[in-house]
């Protein structure tokens, strides 16, 4: 079935007889291809997308879901239990996928370049990372991971892993964590995004991993890393075509690592205070034009 055209006076018209015009009526509003993207990478529920798009009004999200319903693009579920609305593409909503990774590709290729500040966020990093794990390869057993992130937007997140759910928690979870990573945050997002290797990072020390040595090597081999590592990893300009080891190379890095034998611990506390950042090698410099990872 093909979509409607919206009827909603808030959407942008062209009044064009062309395809581009009537898919950009749907697609080109600000915030559509991201509300999207977190559809495509599994986000149902409103607060799972809003949680995922910082900066965006409650009123607006909902605006846009609903303009995309009205077109067909989104199907919106209750579900019996718990009885909460969840909101689905429909084939011509999955279709789309295919063209939010060109829109990706085309950002690495010409629009991608070093972060700002602003666009570094350790709690939204951690989430992205939540949604792409390899379950199956987690132990049955509950594992807690920390990222200790430090830098200009320095902060602690933590990853609860378990082959039934994941789950991010932005305050400490009331459990001890089974590891501690430890990076500048702006080089995490190169690694997440493919353009530094995990193993690489290891060896220099943009990146540690504390925690029992067994653990600390499977890590590597529950991330399915970014939706747009591969066309990072292809090359574009300023990015040099590097590329996210093999899961059997990085597993082999962490193993070699000091850091993944050392028994994961808290960082120390002065009395009264917050923790102190760990001491740890300075992140090399990016190359003039490099991409956020």
């Amino acid at each position: 079935m093909d979509v409607a055209r919206c009827h909603d006076p808030d959407m942008q018209k062209y009044e064009q007889y062309c395809p581009v015009a009537r898919a950009s009526e749907i697609l080109a509003e600000r915030w559509t291809p991201l509300v999207v993207r977190e559809l495509i990478a599994g986000s149902h529920r409103f607060n799972e997308i809003e949680r995922a798009l910082p900066g965006i009004s409650r009123s607006l999200l909902a605006s846009r879901l609903r303009q995309l319903e009205d077109v067909g693009v989104v199907e919106r579920v209750v579900r019996a239990s718990p009885g909460l609305p969840e909101y689905h593409l429909t084939e011509a909503g999955r279709e789309l996928k295919a063209v939010i990774e060109a829109l990706g590709a085309w950002g690495v290729r010409w629009a991608f370049r070093d972060p700002q500040p602003e666009e570094l966020d350790g709690g939204l990093l951690v989430w992205k990372i939540h949604q792409r794990i390899h379950r199956e390869r987690l132990p049955l057993r509950r594992t807690v991971v920390e990222f200790d992130f430090t830098g200009p937007r320095a902060r602690r997140v933590w990853l609860l892993l378990e082959p039934r759910e994941v789950s991010v928690c932005v305050t400490p979870p009331g459990f001890d964590a089974d590891l501690v990573v430890r990076a500048d945050l702006g080089a995490f997002y190169r690694v997440w995004l493919g353009q530094i290797e995990y193993a690489a990072a290891l060896r220099c020390g943009t990146l540690t991993v504390e925690g029992p040595t067994a653990l600390a090597r499977q890590l590597p081999q529950w991330f399915m890393w970014s939706p747009m590592a591969r066309f990072i990893r292809a090359g574009a300009p300023g990015l040099g075509g590097v590329s996210v080891p093999l899961a059997a190379e990085a597993s082999a890095a962490t193993a070699s690592s000091p850091a993944a034998s050392r028994p994961a611990s808290p960082p120390a506390r002065p009395a009264g205070g917050r923790p102190r950042a760990a001491t740890r090698s300075a992140a090399p410099r990016p190359r003039r034009g490099a991409a956020p990872g």
